[in-house]
């Protein structure tokens, strides 16, 4: 689990995910940086959430919180799952 203190605030993660977000094997080309911004905005809050939790044991109920997520549009939680593990992930310190 990545140090509260050291933890990166949204506006530095919103600028990395902008610039990396392509690279990403879950990303469909003809979707655009909006379409994951609130994916990865809720992972980085899940991570808070739910911290020190492991993703296998929260995914459910993050599924359940996605549905009641204001900012999620019209994607549902198979299509941006990856993107919500993958933020999730870099703020607890499972990837760089």
């Amino acid at each position: 689990m990545a140090d509260v203190s050291t933890r990166r605030d949204w506006l530095t993660e919103e600028e990395y995910w902008q610039d990396n977000f392509k690279r990403r094997p879950y990303v469909q080309s003809d979707r655009d940086f909006g379409f994951y911004r609130p994916a990865y905005r809720f992972g980085y809050e899940a991570s808070d959430r739910y911290q020190g939790e492991d993703w296998d044991d929260v995914e459910s109920n993050l599924r359940r919180d996605w549905d009641e997520y204001k900012d999620r549009g019209q994607s549902t939680w198979e299509q941006i799952k990856g993107a919500v593990r993958d933020a999730w992930d870099r703020v607890t310190g499972n990837r760089p």
